[in-house]
């Protein structure tokens, strides 16, 4: 019974696949999908799909599927529009206009519920999982960290900072590890680790791998924080494509991290 987080595939589903085919989730196994399965990469629809139909796998919403909802709500709207193209929209319409409306509309009806936020705990640690980052004024250390806490932190949040918060974030404390490193740690993704140089403060390793491709970086450890780090990016830049990034896929059991590099093609 494992817990496994990834995030941002951006339609790139043969290294999803690879990475599920070596890990083999299976019955009990927990999985957080951080938002960011659609647009830039060949097959966005694919990579809903097996999301979606993925047991055990808790799927969260991504800036780019709240783009896709908004230019859905308003299909007249030139500034959504725009939004979404410049963003990598072209492969997701490709992929929703090859689906027969039936199959498009519970694809999107599905999406259309995906929450921005989750919880969970692992051993002694809680974690709060998010597709961005959350905002940490006027957040500080409990004693105790319970379910209902957690959620009543993230209900103070403002969605958009859920899904679209970066400096703000990974250049700043979240305050919510104490002097004893005990407290949650926040993971997101959005922030392709790259970008990482020069915006987060304490990164604990580069933002690239031997192979010069990104990795997962944990940030923030300080005496402050017991040597803790609070807060964990593990979008490894599958959005920039083969020569940049891969997916990475994070057992928190453990902190094994797994990682599949997107290939030429894919």
């Amino acid at each position: 019974m494992s817990t496994y987080v990834f995030s941002d595939v951006h339609g790139h589903l043969a290294p999803l696949d690879r990475l599920l085919e070596r890990i083999a989730p299976g019955e009990g196994d927990s999985l957080f999908m951080l938002g960011d399965m659609i647009d830039r990469g060949p097959d966005p629809v694919g990579v809903m799909r097996c999301c979606r139909d993925l047991p055990g796998c808790t799927v969260l919403m991504g800036n780019h599927e709240d783009l896709l909802l908004s230019c859905l709500e308003q299909p007249d709207d030139p500034i959504r529009q725009y939004n979404w193209q410049t963003n990598g929209a072209a492969s997701t319409q490709a992929g929703l206009d090859g689906l027969d409306e039936a199959s498009r509309t519970e694809l999107l009806g599905w999406v259309e519920q995906l929450p921005v936020c989750a919880i969970t705990q692992v051993g002694e640690r809680p974690y709060i999982l998010v597709h961005a980052g959350i905002r940490a004024d006027g957040l500080s250390p409990r004693e105790s960290w319970d379910a209902q806490a957690l959620l009543d932190l993230l209900d103070r949040q403002l969605v958009d900072d859920l899904l679209w918060i970066r400096e703000d974030f990974w250049g700043r404390s979240t305050n919510l590890l104490d002097e004893a490193g005990r407290g949650p740690i926040v993971i997101a993704g959005h922030t392709p680790t790259a970008y990482l140089d020069g915006m987060a403060d304490l990164p604990e390793r580069p933002s690239r791998a031997d192979d010069g491709l990104c990795q997962m970086v944990r940030v923030g450890a300080c005496e402050a924080t017991g040597g803790v780090s609070d807060r964990w990016d593990i979008d490894c830049g599958a959005a920039g494509g083969a020569g940049f990034g891969k997916v990475c896929m994070l057992r928190l059991d453990d902190g094994m991290e797994f990682y599949e590099p997107v290939r030429e093609g894919e």
